[in-house]
């Protein structure tokens, strides 16, 4: 069917052409519109509205997500930088903790060391459960050694804590100590102590350290067996006897330096009073308990001998000579201390007021130790000053016979 001429001019009207409108930018508007076109004009910019705000609503979403997502990774990281610096702050804290707690730490340690090494298959007994050889102070109730037969338990047990530790270590050390000493007096040049010097302190520098040595091996070796304890004991009682005729030598020869026959008189005298000593040690009823005021008494007498030599020097000299020169004064003092520590030892004080109460620590053998000690030291002091005295004073004018 044709359409007629009317209708044809009202679909021109009604359905414009509006390929120009669409070429033209957005932001041109034409005059020249009929208002078939104006109509379309304002629909098609109602539709890019349309259009664009899904488009503008994506995209603040977005950004706002973004926004977000930066803002949690922003919180994140001040988190993470959080933790980071309170774990500096810790680990800093830490470390100082450490700095001063690794010293209880460390004692701790060491505590509960000594103790594993304490109960580790090591015991002690009671006073009543030692045989009779090894009963020698009956004031002594606990912490005795019991018989090893073993030389190596023996030696083990100077690191254990019981009756005889503390003997043990004062005379170890005391010899180690004069060993040293001994070591830097002979290894001087010449030029510093001559030879024959070195000959003489070295008599005393043996006495002590056979007397020093031979002690802390019999209290070490002491509980092995009868027989060792016996042999141990009298070379412990030998070395008594040695180290005081050790002491006798330097001084009678620096008192008497100038003097031959006073000087070897004296020699001899305290060579055949020591060596008398030793015959009796070595007799097998002188160790025995009940003859311990008996042992004092003897190693006393031997010390006290030098009594006859000091007052030769006092009457010839002088006593203030003899004090300020000859060292009289530091042999005095060194003869106290012997005899304060023998008589400790043979009353057995304190602990004979106070029986269980020093079984380890502070009994009258360890008082009487560190008295000897000290007299040796004393004694050492005393003959260097005696020793330099003379020394400076040259050669000898004349040999005078008494």
């Amino acid at each position: 069917m044709k359409m007629s001429t009317i209708e044809v001019e009202l679909n021109r009207v009604v359905q414009p052409d509006i390929g120009p409108i669409v070429r033209q930018p957005q932001c041109v508007r034409s005059d020249v519109h009929s208002p078939g076109t104006m109509s379309l004009d304002s629909d098609y910019s109602d539709a890019e509205e349309d259009l664009s705000i899904p488009t503008y609503k994506a995209t603040k979403q977005a950004e706002s997500g973004n926004l977000l997502q930066l803002s949690r990774q922003s919180s994140s990281f001040s988190s993470l930088e959080e933790d980071s610096n309170d774990d500096e702050e810790e680990h800093e804290r830490s470390r100082v903790g450490d700095f001063f707690t690794a010293p209880c730490r460390a004692a701790e340690q060491a505590e509960e060391f000594v103790k594993k090494v304490w109960e580790a298959g090591w015991r002690v007994v009671h006073h009543h459960s030692l045989p009779d050889w090894l009963r020698d102070n009956d004031f002594l109730v606990k912490g005795h050694r019991p018989p090893t037969n073993s030389f190596l338990a023996c030696f083990k047990s100077i690191f254990r804590i019981h009756t005889e530790t503390g003997n043990i270590w004062s005379h170890l050390l005391g010899m180690i100590a004069f060993i040293a000493i001994a070591i830097y007096f002979v290894t001087r040049p010449s030029i510093e102590i001559q030879w024959q010097e070195k000959a003489i302190f070295s008599a005393f520098f043996v006495g002590a350290i056979l007397c020093l040595g031979f002690s802390w091996i019999f209290h070490t070796v002491y509980c092995h067996s009868q027989r060792i304890g016996k042999l141990f004991n009298k070379l412990d009682y030998c070395g008594i006897a040695l180290l005081t005729m050790g002491s006798f030598v330097p001084w009678l020869y620096y008192s008497f330096y100038c003097r031959l026959g006073p000087k070897i008189l004296y020699l001899v005298a305290i060579f055949l009073l020591g060596s008398a000593c030793i015959v009796v040690s070595l007799w097998d009823k002188f160790s025995e308990p009940h003859f311990r005021g008996i042992r004092a008494g003897v190693f006393i007498a031997l010390g006290l001998s030098g009594v006859v030599p000091a007052l030769h020097y006092v009457i010839t000299d002088g006593f203030y000579h003899a004090i300020h020169c000859a060292s009289l004064g530091w042999l005095c003092l060194m003869a106290v201390l012997y005899i304060v520590g023998a008589v400790i030892y043979a009353v057995r004080i304190p602990e004979r007021l106070f029986p269980g109460k020093f079984d380890l620590w502070f009994q009258s053998h360890q008082i009487f130790h560190m008295f000897v000690l000290a007299a040796a030291f004393v004694h050492y002091h005393g003959i260097s000053e005696i020793a330099y005295y003379r020394l400076t004073l040259g050669d000898c004018l004349e040999t005078e016979i008494f």
